[in-house]
């Protein structure tokens, strides 16, 4: 049994929920952006996971690990996606990107959401951590019994 992998998944997890978090912290300073280089107000941003490869271990065709039974090699970030969700309008008449009959578009951020994807973020982070040191605890053991 490889103990290696066991650290570079777990590696891999807490890279794409620091990720996560980062894109939340950038949603939630952006909530009151209606002006972009693009134009329109900002749009919030949501990364989209994927497996790593399993071919990376090795799987495939010969006598290795098939796809189905090979474990995999973590996550990564696929893509970092636009929400399309239409924006805010609120009605402000003195605001200066205020249409001609005087609603403002605001980002598509709704702050409660925010609030959950960041707690079910933290979770996974923290998981990731305890797997990380039942690995680390794992192979300073295998250490001790090799002395």
């Amino acid at each position: 049994m490889e103990l290696l992998p066991a650290l570079a998944i777990s590696s891999s997890g807490l890279t794409a929920e620091r990720l996560r978090l980062d894109l939340i912290a950038n949603n939630l300073a952006n909530i009151n952006t209606t002006r972009t280089p693009r134009g329109g107000p900002y749009r919030r941003q949501v990364p989209v996971f994927a497996e790593k490869l399993r071919e990376a271990m090795g799987a495939g065709p010969g006598p290795g690990p098939q796809p189905s039974q090979a474990p995999g090699q973590g996550v990564e970030v696929a893509v970092i996606a636009e929400d399309n969700t239409p924006p805010r309008l609120v009605y402000d008449p003195s605001h200066p990107d205020a249409d001609a009959n005087g609603y403002v578009a605001l980002p598509n951020i709704n702050v409660v959401n925010e609030m959950v994807d960041m707690i079910t973020a933290s979770r996974a982070y923290e998981a990731n951590v305890t797997a990380l040191n039942a690995a680390k605890a794992m192979t300073l053991k295998a250490l001790e019994i090799g002395r």
